[in-house]
């Protein structure tokens, strides 16, 4: 059985060989060091060392993606963005992609995302074009350089945020304890003649200081003004000195007169007196 020809291969079998072209002006890159031994770069690892499959193994340069490893390579070469060689560039990388794939690195799949897309960019450029086809694409770096330039400014600005004054790293808050005192007082001279003034006068306030015990009154007015009702109850007239008892003393007076005052205001009972300065009665209204 025969095999279907590809139409893209037959169309490339038909063209003449493209020489890769070299620029003897354009900057070399240096190759570079895995390692700095007594501050020597070494690039190559010595034939005659060994070094077993699980040794550790350090690099020294780390970075944080494919832009980031592309902007190094640029920088190292001190060209713009604008005139990359995207050819040496290209094998740079694939140098450094397989450098870290024979030291059992595990990359990330975006290094190997961008390793497509530089092979497929160092292939267009090196494919001959038509005028007019070049016309329509355009260069096909644009896309690899606009994304180099935006990786770039956004590392310049997280440069220039990490410069920033930090609390802690940069400033520092005071913290000086205040220092002990130590208060040394001296005893005081006292006599013992004014130790014993004082304690005589502290007596003597003691002294002063009396205790009472408070009794509740024996004599109460609303049972004084019931035993005056039951009386004029009983009799018509009720002579006012009848109702003064001697043994009730002169509280028995007041709290008596109390309950009359008390009796009258109700309207209970009346005063009555048959002339000037006679002997006053106690009589019911009702």
């Amino acid at each position: 059985m025969g095999t279907e020809a590809d139409p893209e291969n037959t169309e490339l079998q038909g063209l003449p060989a493209v020489p890769e072209v070299h620029d003897p002006n354009a900057p070399e890159q240096q190759e570079l060091p895995f390692a700095i031994v007594a501050g020597e770069a070494i690039t190559e690892v010595p034939k005659d060392l060994y070094i077993p499959p699980d040794a550790l193994e350090i690099f020294l340069e780390a970075f944080e993606g494919p832009l980031d490893l592309l902007l190094y390579l640029i920088k190292r070469q001190n060209i713009d963005i604008l005139d990359i060689n995207v050819a040496d560039i290209t094998d740079q990388y694939m140098n450094y992609v397989d450098l870290m794939e024979s030291w059992q690195f595990e990359l990330a799949a975006e290094y190997l995302v961008m390793a497509a897309m530089l092979a497929e960019i160092k292939s267009r450029l090196l494919l001959p074009r038509q005028v007019e086809e070049e016309a329509e694409e355009g260069d096909p770096r644009m896309e690899l350089i606009r994304r180099l330039q935006e990786y770039e400014r956004f590392k310049q600005a997280a440069h220039d945020v990490d410069e920033l004054p930090r609390m802690d790293r940069d400033i520092h808050r005071a913290g000086a304890a205040l220092p002990e005192i130590e208060r040394i007082s001296a005893d005081p001279t006292v006599d013992l003649k004014e130790v014993l003034i004082a304690l005589s006068s502290v007596l003597k306030r003691v002294d002063n200081f009396g205790s009472h015990h408070v009794q509740m009154e024996t004599l109460s007015t609303r049972e004084k003004m019931s035993e005056i009702l039951v009386r004029i109850s009983n009799q018509k007239f009720v002579p006012l000195v009848s109702l003064l008892i001697r043994e009730e003393g002169r509280l028995g007076v007041v709290v008596t007169f109390l309950a009359i005052m008390e009796l009258i205001k109700d309207s209970m009972i009346e005063i009555v007196q048959s002339e000037s300065f006679g002997p006053i009665h106690l009589k019911s209204r009702s």
